[in-house]
């Protein structure tokens, strides 16, 4: 195992020595600033956007999100298997510079137990002054506030963030929806579905901010890739504040997703790791309120569907016959392209466990046939073995399902083991009561379908 060291660099005039910390990890520069001086990476482009809304960006919000950048660079260009202990936890130092390198120094510890918990790898942050050629990167704007913008919603392109979205506009509430892409897969089902959205409500019931960010070999060359992709749900977060830092007032980020992933329970002792995601869950949401609010940034989180399964927010959705004509062109699989194996063209593959989960929330709440092409279109056509994809996690739900029937209570316990719960006490009950509904949402999809140890 080895450690990286990457350093974040502002421009030709960014020439300050940095040393790091552990002399025998592997350095990297990033140079954020491209030839004319501005920020690079998708994140002067998600600044100029802003600016056409006549907004101003804070200082502390670019310095957000070009850290948020960084943990992305980090994760998506050093290899697990090759650099981490047990397969898992790799160490990562990231140096960045900052306007505020005093304040950000004191949040540093913070930062560092944030990203452990959300990643699984020990990271530690440095934070040092900015090159006094980029004392400032925000861009002043000569256009008007646009008037009647009132919230943030993330908008992925998924069938929890396409329930919010029809949600808020059902509602009359004027949002602007931020989006992070990386893929085509990804860029495809978010420019459709705004498409649609801005056909039903009108070209002026909301804007969007859309960010592709991501960094390949010609930008870091590490000569590794991985693709869990833990940290980007920092990024999610960190692009919402910087388009609600914007606002100038108090804004709300609306974070939508249902109870049962946010929570992401773990159905087995496998899924602690790689399997085990917490873009929602309470204590990473809080862990990065914490952050904001010592940033001085006016931005208020906020999981409206945090107490709901899936198959609820489906069926209490606004405005349910249209969500029916736009829920095949949501995408909710984790890896949509492993379609390509088999010869077919992009989808999802209608088993990993947010398929799963898709499939029981259509089944429960759509009130109609499951529009969504699986490449796996029926579970129950064949004996599913459970030490091939295809069987493992319905082998891992169907556990979980005997469990609860034979102690519904044993959910009360099984809530804590993601991570702690000691920034929403008074919520406990409502999440162990989400997670029961959500493992019985599964089961009803489950009961024809077989599955047999492999061997």
């Amino acid at each position: 195992m080895r450690r990286f060291s990457l350093i974040a660099r502002l421009g030709l005039g960014d020439t300050a020595k940095v040393t790091v910390l552990q002399p025998d990890s592997s350095v990297y520069d990033i140079d954020f600033l491209d030839g004319e001086g501005r920020l690079s990476f998708g994140l002067g482009q998600a600044l100029q956007q802003l600016n056409t809304l006549g907004m101003t960006t804070p200082e502390n919000a670019i310095d957000l999100a070009l850290l948020a950048a960084l943990v992305n660079a980090a994760d998506t260009r050093m290899s697990r298997s090759k650099n981490a202990q047990g397969g898992w936890t790799r160490e990562i130092d990231l140096y960045l510079p900052v306007g505020e390198p005093a304040l950000w120094s004191q949040q540093a510890k913070h930062v560092g137990r944030m990203l452990r918990f959300l990643t699984g790898d020990r990271w530690r942050v440095f934070f040092r002054e900015r090159p006094a050629t980029t004392v400032a990167l925000g861009v002043p704007t000569d256009k008007l506030p646009l008037y009647g913008l009132e919230t943030v919603c993330l908008l992925s392109g998924g069938l929890d963030s396409l329930i919010a979205a029809v949600d808020i506009l059902s509602a009359g509430s004027r949002p602007l929806f931020v989006s992070h892409y990386w893929d085509a897969e990804t860029s495809k089902a978010q420019s459709y579905l705004l498409d649609r959205l801005q056909s039903k409500f009108g070209a002026e019931a909301f804007k969007s901010m859309r960010v592709r960010l991501g960094f390949d070999s010609r930008t870091l060359a590490t000569g590794q890739s991985e693709e869990t992709q833990r940290g980007r749900s920092f990024l999610f977060y960190a692009l919402a504040a910087l388009a609600a830092a914007s606002f100038g007032n108090r804004t709300t980020v609306n974070v939508p997703e249902n109870g049962f992933i946010a929570l992401n329970v773990p159905l087995d002792a496998l899924r602690f790791g790689a399997l085990s995601t917490r873009t929602a869950h309470p204590h990473f949401m809080a862990s990065v309120q914490g952050l904001l609010d010592a940033l001085g940034l006016k931005v208020q989180l906020n999981n409206p569907y945090r107490h709901q399964t899936k198959g609820e927010m489906v069926g209490l959705c606004a405005d349910l016959p249209y969500l029916r004509s736009l829920v095949a062109s949501s995408m909710s699989c984790s890896s949509p392209a492993k379609a390509r194996y088999r010869g077919l063209s992009p989808r999802h593959c209608g088993y990993c466990v947010p398929c799963l989960i898709r499939r029981a929330s259509l089944n429960a709440g759509l009130g109609a046939k499951d529009p969504t092409l699986y490449t796996v279109q029926d579970l129950s056509a064949q004996t599913l073995r459970s030490d091939r994809a295809e069987g493992e996690h319905i082998r891992s739900f169907k556990l979980m399902v005997e469990r609860l029937r034979r102690n519904p209570r044993l959910a009360e316990t099984l809530v804590h083991k993601p991570g702690p719960l000691i920034d929403a006490p008074a919520e406990i009950p409502a999440f162990a009561d989400v997670f029961r509904r959500g493992v019985f949402e599964v089961a009803a999809i489950l009961d024809d379908v077989t599955v047999k140890p492999g061997g």
